[in-house]
């Protein structure tokens, strides 16, 4: 189906206030995005914190009943959490509906024995900490792209790097993206450009950054970016519902991904967490549904990618020295 842009999105209030004569602030069209997606489209969906089968067909019989189009579920706790029998069935569940799957390497280092991710300044925080960490994380991409998956969740650069080589290397399949944890996500515009070199093909970024600052990275790369709408309370519970035909015309391309705060954590998820995992599934499909609903109401929602689109397009990379 063509992809086809919403004209002018009508702002908020706009017109009440321009009635009692209360200035509204002028939009620029020079802070807008100059990028989309290779189909065109300027923003795709994802639900995260889908821990598992059984989450997993909380969220697709959810968004059937609310008419949530979902182009990408993530996952959080990790595929070294998950047997194969899971992975497989993930994999031919999100299959059937032309949704991607996305699974989190680890281990990492806030599960490890390493002291300073337990002090106040966090230390090294989700990075793969020594040899070992990296080469767990490689394990699981191997393992997890074997079964099927073709986007893995990366939260240290080194092993963003590393999975970037291995898959220019054919030791990974050519078509594996790789997202940037938004546990480590970039906040000015140079990082934002290293991690696109390094291998990322679509990146977190906090859900505190201004428009501002998105219209900057939308200065210096092009590569996919990837935004709570709703953060959960470890990354600081924002709510930015209001602001998502904005953060589309700032940030495109863009994944809005429907978080919620609130919420308890699940990682690393268990069938102890069961109710809670399930309940929040669906919760986040209805997050997704009242952002749907607020693109529709200020006619923003057009300019979304058709489902099943999953590849970002052409993006810089670091040229892979030769040996180590």
């Amino acid at each position: 189906m063509p992809v086809t842009a919403s004209a002018v999105p009508r702002r908020p209030g706009a017109a009440a206030l321009a009635r009692i004569d209360h200035p509204v602030p002028a939009v620029d069209p020079a802070d807008a995005s100059p990028h989309s997606f290779p189909d065109g489209g300027t923003w795709r969906t994802e639900i995260p914190s889908v821990e598992g089968p059984e989450a997993l067909a909380v969220v697709l019989k959810e968004s059937a009943r609310l008419d949530v189009p979902v182009h990408r579920i993530s996952q959080g706790s990790g595929v070294w959490m998950l047997t194969d029998d899971e992975i497989t069935e993930m994999v031919e569940g999100c299959a059937e509906r032309s949704v991607e799957l996305c699974l989190f390497t680890g281990p990492r280092g806030t599960w490890d024995i390493g002291a300073a991710t337990r002090t106040d300044s966090g230390g090294a925080g989700l990075r793969a900490r020594g040899h070992d960490g990296l080469a767990g994380c490689v394990e699981d991409a191997l393992r997890a792209t074997a079964l099927g998956v073709r986007c893995l969740l990366v939260a240290d650069e080194g092993v963003l790097w590393t999975l970037h080589r291995l898959r220019a290397a054919g030791e990974l399949p050519a078509d594996t993206t790789f997202k940037a944890s938004a546990l480590i996500g970039p906040v000015n515009p140079a990082s934002y450009a290293v991690y696109e070199h390094l291998g990322a093909d679509s990146l977190n970024v906090p859900s505190d950054l201004t428009l501002t600052h998105l219209t900057e990275i939308r200065r210096v790369s092009r590569a996919p970016m990837d935004l709570y709408v709703e953060a959960p309370d470890d990354l600081g519970g924002y709510v930015r519902m209001y602001e998502a035909a904005e953060l589309i015309r700032r940030g495109a391309p863009l994944y809005l991904k429907f978080g919620l705060s609130r919420s308890a954590g699940l990682y690393p998820y268990g069938a102890h967490l069961r109710d809670h995992a399930l309940a929040t599934a669906r919760e986040r499909v209805r997050r997704g549904r009242l952002v749907l609903d607020l693109l529709a109401r200020h006619g923003a929602d057009g300019g979304m990618s058709p489902l099943g689109s999953r590849l970002p397009g052409a993006l810089r990379r670091f040229p892979a020295p030769e040996g180590n």
